[in-house]
């Protein structure tokens, strides 16, 4: 397994002047001091009031701009997110690009029949395996729904214990009731060893929906964000209008609105717990308006979630935004492009995290394995691509110059060439380029036959060790855990 990529710094494209940004930041201050929100929970008002809110006649919520300035003020620009291994911890903030999963799919793309099925607790423990050994993916937030747990308990307890056990990476889940959390947060701390483990390295977010656009308060996010906040888990709050639908159809309408949500999060954390770690997730989605449905492989919606990035970041705000999100039902060449421009301006334009990113198809209704691995290979260009070019005396050698036209006329045995191959280039695993005519003698192969056989390559491999038998044990036993006990190629469990 290589090494994760580093994160480069992104922010190089600022899909929106300065008079624009400017226009919809200040927008998004009106809409949340004049319009408000609706359906905070009764003692939360009291608080926010306190804080310096006001009730509308009509019970909106509405927060002056002083207020929020004031919260923005104590926000950390930068939050640590631990991985369960301390080297696969990552610093989110400040324009480093990240890559990872997200969503909640309900079906599974088959890819050795091509089928579609619901999606269950293996497929989550082997799509997080198969993240856990791809280079260019750094963080793992359930992409799919164990639909065959009978209960929302198990599903939230089975969901937690299938990304810990399938990797070391940082993971993200959300919740079904905020009373699974501390039945969750006692699993995690098992795991470490440690009562209170969690609290000292808390590998795990709770990816909160604290809005339900247009501009209403979840009362079960709220509830969901103050139990978080209070046993120390580090939350990503959602605001993900629908534009035409659950914001307005203009794009900078619907950011707006959407910017002003999250504004109303950053507000709620910072009356429950001042200063707290938050990452803020401002996923602008997209209607195609002859449907309704929403559309995550436009051109809008790119254009959109890095506008989105670019807002957060102007902020200070740790960012999350969404890309990657295909209307294509299988990895062709609708996939190819609207992944590959979709996640590369939200990378471009500096998110710190970018969600949906990677395996996902049907406008995120499906999961994929072989996708996840294509992808894999497509996030390793675009991060390369932030990266951008290195200029100094060592890049820009005048006296190599002469020395090689003057004499064998080709750089290719130049210690330039020979040190910088690796370090400056970047090789996919699975993308071909191979002459036509080798291509053709290797019998045309196929990237998703190929993405097919690196699948069952990495699942024949030993499962991850990096949660311990003991520890493992002591979760069974306490916890109703359905996730087989795998066993390893030594015959022990795993």
């Amino acid at each position: 397994m290589r090494p994760t990529t580093d994160p480069p710094s992104g922010g190089g494209l600022r899909p929106l002047s300065v008079a624009q940004e400017k226009d919809i930041v200040a927008t998004a201050f009106d809409i949340l001091s004049k319009v408000g929100l609706s359906d905070l929970p009764a003692h939360l008002i009291r608080r926010a009031v306190a804080h310096g809110a006001y009730v509308r006649h009509d019970e909106r919520i509405c927060f002056p701009k002083p207020m929020v300035e004031d919260a923005l003020s104590r926000a950390p620009i930068r939050v640590d997110l631990p991985g369960f291994r301390p080297s696969a911890g990552l610093t989110i903030g400040q324009g480093r690009v990240h890559i990872g999963t997200g969503g909640a799919a309900v079906r599974v793309l088959d890819g050795s029949d091509g089928s579609y099925r619901p999606s269950g607790l293996r497929d989550l423990y082997t799509l997080m395996r198969v993240l856990d050994v791809c280079d260019n993916i750094h963080y793992g937030i359930r992409p799919v729904v164990a639909r065959d747990l009978a209960t929302p308990l198990e599903q939230d307890i089975n969901t937690a214990f299938a990304c810990l056990k399938a990797t070391s990476k940082p993971i993200g889940i959300s919740f079904n009731d905020a009373r699974h959390i501390r039945p969750v947060l006692d699993l995690f701390d098992t795991a470490l060893g440690t009562i209170g483990g969690f609290r000292t390295n808390p590998f795990c977010l709770a990816v909160i929906v604290h809005v339900v656009p247009p501009l209403r308060f979840s009362d079960e996010g709220c509830t969901t964000l103050e139990t978080c906040l209070q046993h120390g888990m580090i939350p990503q709050i959602c605001s993900a209008g629908q534009a035409g639908a659950t914001s307005p159809v203009t794009l900078a309408g619907a950011l707006a609105q959407g910017l002003a949500e999250c504004l109303a999060g950053l507000v709620l954390v910072d009356m429950i717990r001042p200063a707290s770690p938050c990452i803020y997730a401002f996923m602008p989605f997209i209607s195609d308006l002859r449907t309704g449905a929403m559309t995550g492989g436009s051109g809008e919606s790119a254009i959109a979630n890095a506008a989105a990035a670019q807002l957060l970041s102007g902020l200070g705000l740790p960012s999350t935004v969404s890309a990657g999100m295909t209307d294509s039902k299988t990895a062709d060449v609708q996939a190819g492009y609207e992944k590959g421009y979709s996640v590369a301006l939200a990378a471009q334009a500096g998110a710190d995290m970018i969600n949906l990113s990677v395996g996902m198809l049907a406008s995120i209704m499906v999961a994929s394995p072989e996708a996840l691995v294509i992808d894999n290979d497509m996030c390793g260009a675009i991060l390369r691509s932030v990266r951008g070019i290195e200029t100094g005396a060592d890049t820009l050698d005048i006296d190599m110059i002469e020395r090689v036209v003057c004499g064998e006329g080709h750089y290719l045995g130049e210690a330039q060439t020979l040190r910088r191959m690796k370090t400056d280039y970047v090789y996919p695993s699975l993308g071909n380029r191979q002459s036509v005519d080798d291509w053709l003698a290797a019998e045309k192969p196929d990237i998703w036959d190929l993405a097919g056989a690196r699948v069952r390559d990495i699942l024949a491999r030993d499962h991850p060790t990096h949660l311990s038998r003991e520890a493992e044990a002591a979760i069974r036993a306490a916890t109703p855990i359905h996730l087989p006990e795998f066993p390893n190629h030594e015959g022990a469990v795993a």
